[in-house]
C-alpha cells in the first residue's frame, strides 16, 4: 500500500500531463519525453510513466514499441460523426433503461452530477473547464451504470467522449445548454417515461454534435489558444 503523499502526487502529474495534452502544450501526434516531461514537472520519471500508461486508457496518448509515447492526433471529422453514432448508439438506451431501474437515491446522484460548473475564474485553456469536463462525465457515467446493465456502463466509460471532444475546442455554449439538457433526461427518468429519457438524451447528444461542428470549419477555433 502506497503512502498518502505518493498517491497524491501521482494524481497531481496524470493531472498536470492530461491539461498539457488538453491544452496542447504537448501538440497532437507528438513524441513524449519522459525524462524532459519530469524535469518540466520537477519530479521524477516514475509518476511520469503512471501517468502516461492511465493516458493511454483514456485514449489520449499512444504507445508504440521501441518508440515511446506519442499524444493521440485530434479527431477528424469523420472520428468525430463515428464517436457520435456510438454515443447514439450506447446513449439513448442506457437512459431509457434507467427510467425503469432508478431507484430515489439514483435520481439524487444524477441531479447533482446533472448541473455543471461554470469555467474557473482567472483561468485559461483546460484548467478551466476540467471541473466541467470531470462532471459532465460522471453525469453520462452515472446515468449508464443506472441502466442496470454492466457492460453497457462500461462501453460508455471506455469510449470517454468527453475527453476526445474537448480536445477540439471547447464551445461556450455548453454553459447552462449542457445542464438544462441533463435535466431533461433526469425528468424524464423521474417520470418513468423510458421513451421520454431515450429522446432526450438522443436530443442532447444530437445538440452536443452541432455545438462542436464549427471547429471543423473554423481552423481558428483549433485548441485553446
Amino acid at each position: 500500500m502506497r503512502p498518502a503523499r505518493r498517491l497524491t502526487l501521482t494524481e497531481d502529474v496524470y493531472e498536470s500531463v492530461q491539461a498539457l495534452i488538453m491544452d496542447h502544450a504537448v501538440a497532437p501526434g507528438a513524441r513524449i519525453n519522459i525524462d524532459a516531461l519530469a524535469r518540466q514537472l520537477e519530479v521524477s520519471p516514475t509518476p511520469v510513466r503512471e501517468a502516461l500508461a492511465r493516458l493511454e486508457a483514456d485514449g489520449l496518448v499512444r504507445k508504440r514499441p521501441l518508440a515511446g509515447y506519442t499524444a493521440a492526433p485530434l479527431l477528424t471529422r469523420e472520428e468525430f460523426e463515428e464517436l457520435v453514432e456510438m454515443r447514439l448508439i450506447l446513449e439513448p438506451p442506457a437512459a431509457s433503461r434507467a427510467a425503469s431501474a432508478a431507484t430515489a437515491s439514483d435520481v439524487d446522484r444524477l441531479r447533482a452530477e446533472a448541473d455543471l460548473p461554470d469555467p474557473e475564474p482567472a483561468t485559461e485553456g483546460y484548467p478551466a473547464i476540467a471541473a466541467f469536463t470531470a462532471q459532465d462525465a460522471r453525469f453520462h457515467n452515472l446515468l449508464a451504470e443506472t441502466s442496470g446493465n454492466r457492460m453497457l456502463h462500461e462501453a460508455v466509460v471506455r469510449l470517454r467522449s468527453h475527453l476526445h471532444l474537448f480536445r477540439l475546442h471547447f464551445p461556450q455554449a455548453h454553459y447552462g445548454i449542457s445542464a438544462q439538457e441533463h435535466h431533461r433526461v433526469v425528468d424524464a427518468i423521474v417520470a418513468r417515461d423510458p421513451d421520454r429519457a431515450a429522446a432526450a438524451m438522443r436530443a442532447h447528444i444530437a445538440a452536443a454534435r452541432e455545438r462542436h461542428l464549427p471547429y471543423f470549419s473554423r481552423p481558428d477555433l483549433r485548441g485553446f489558444a
